[in-house]
């Protein structure tokens, strides 16, 4: 359950708006935009802004392309790192395809539409509807994906990836996981989606096989 506040829903807001601009595909509007996402950081919890700080100093400290390249490596060309949230428990499936029916309806509700070409589950986007659409709904639709969140966690800190914060940051904003989350990433990791991708390398290393975290 997540405490409700004016003063932390400001924070969760502020949080999650920056977590939208920092995972989604790095554009010059962004690194314009690094010094008043560097200023957003005053507003937010100790780790909130330490997670947040970090991607930053990353993002200044990297060449436009080379980022770019980095991104595209990292999020489109690696399933462990996919950043659409249902893909993890679906895969590919038809299943999938009922699973992000509910994140549209869950935007039209609020009387938004998915911005961008991006699927309705990629993470920046959920994180955007949560920060300026709905922030109840868009933290549920967070929660319900938590063991992909954890998933994609646990592949970014074995690349030792530096949009691992980002990533925290989102989680900064969030409960601590529930066991049944960790578990079911942990057999995520062992299994991968569903169907179609069975047989394909398993989304973790094997140290994470034993039940890490």
């Amino acid at each position: 359950m997540i405490r409700r506040d004016p003063v932390r829903d400001r924070q969760r807001t502020v949080a999650l708006q920056a977590a939208s601009l920092v995972l989604a595909y790095p554009e010059p509007l962004l690194l314009e935009r690094l010094p008043l996402l560097r200023e957003c950081a005053a507003e937010l919890p100790r780790a909130s802004a330490e997670a947040l700080l970090a991607v930053l100093d990353h993002l200044e400290h990297t060449d436009l392309l080379e980022a770019q390249r980095d991104y595209v490596d990292l999020f489109d060309l690696r399933r462990r790192c996919s950043l659409h949230l249902t893909y993890y428990a679906y895969g590919d499936t038809r299943k999938r395809g009922m699973a992000l029916l509910r994140f549209q309806h869950a935007y039209r509700a609020a009387g938004m539409e998915p911005l961008g070409d991006e699927l309705p589950d990629h993470l920046s986007v959920v994180c955007e509807f949560a920060a300026v659409g709905d922030l109840a709904s868009g933290l549920r639709l967070l929660a319900e994906q938590r063991a992909g969140i954890e998933l994609l966690r646990l592949a970014l800190e074995d690349l030792a990836s530096p949009y691992l914060h980002a990533v925290d940051l989102v989680r900064s904003v969030l409960p601590e996981p529930a066991p049944r989350d960790l578990e079911r990433a942990l057999e995520l990791a062992r299994t991968g989606p569903p169907a179609e991708e069975v047989g394909l390398e398993p989304f973790a290393p094997p140290e994470y096989m034993g039940g890490r975290r």
